[in-house]
């Protein structure tokens, strides 16, 4: 039997549709890339290459989803990936959405 995913709906789509701008989907690939330390502001417009005020909707967007957090230390905002997150996300969508699947493939063999 599968497990119960630990998240709602509504916040697996949240974070779904969050990943699912292009951008964004750049953004948290970086923040998970850094690991733990995360990385401040200025780094992650350097590798993208966008303006200031588009990173901030950007990153704004990916807080609401619980995808990353900010916190600011001195002058910086260092940003990181919220690793349990998008694990509770990969496992709702295992849990949810693929449920069944291998029962169904053993059944069609």
């Amino acid at each position: 039997m599968a497990s119960r995913s630990t998240i709602t709906e509504q916040k697996a789509a949240d974070a779904l549709a969050a990943l699912g701008n292009r951008t964004r989907l750049r953004v948290f690939k970086l923040l998970v890339r850094a690991g733990r330390e995360g990385a401040n502001v200025g780094t992650l417009q350097k590798h993208l290459g966008v303006p200031a005020t588009t990173l901030a909707h950007h990153l704004a967007s990916l807080v609401q989803a619980g995808l990353i957090a900010q916190e600011r230390r001195g002058r910086e905002v260092i940003c990181t990936a919220s690793y349990q997150a998008v694990n509770d996300v990969l496992c709702y969508v295992k849990a949810e959405c693929c449920a069944g699947l291998a029962e169904a493939d053993e059944a069609a063999a």
